[in-house]
């Protein structure tokens, strides 16, 4: 998808690399996930995802939902999309019986660090593959 291949260009563009964590397609598939695509004028220009989560691991419980991959072309940016995108998502897991949104953004993103405090989120101990990186921060917000 072309908007997951821009959204690895801003990565490099920022970090130096991709993003490392590892993602299935699968992992975003009903009732254990759920991905959106947002449209202006027919053309994709907002997604992003969720996968849900059963097991306890560092600051992750059993029943939280790890959004990945929101993303907004920068055309469109400043518009309100990512929080549409964002509030769906929440919906999503909240329907689907998911507790807590969990996800994980870097220092070199202020405006998603914005998006999501503004948003309720609050940080977290750092999970995954991120554990120990020095520019992630992690937050959650419960459901």
């Amino acid at each position: 998808m072309k908007l997951i291949a821009d959204l690895q260009q801003v990565y490099v563009a920022r970090y130096g690399d991709g993003d490392v964590t590892p993602v299935d397609p699968a992992e975003f598939a009903a009732p254990r996930g759920h991905f959106v695509v947002g449209y202006v004028d027919g053309g994709p220009v907002a997604c992003g995802g969720w996968r849900a989560h059963e097991e306890a691991q560092d600051s992750l419980l059993p029943g939280d939902a790890e959004i990945k991959r929101m993303y907004v072309v920068e055309a469109m940016r400043g518009r309100g999309l990512a929080r549409v995108v964002l509030t769906s998502l929440e919906e999503a897991a909240r329907s689907a019986g998911r507790t807590r949104m969990v996800l994980e953004t870097g220092l070199r993103q202020p405006e998603a660090i914005k998006l999501y405090e503004s948003s309720g989120y609050a940080r977290i101990d750092n999970f995954g593959v991120y554990r120990h990186h020095p520019e992630s921060l992690c937050y959650a917000k419960d459901l």
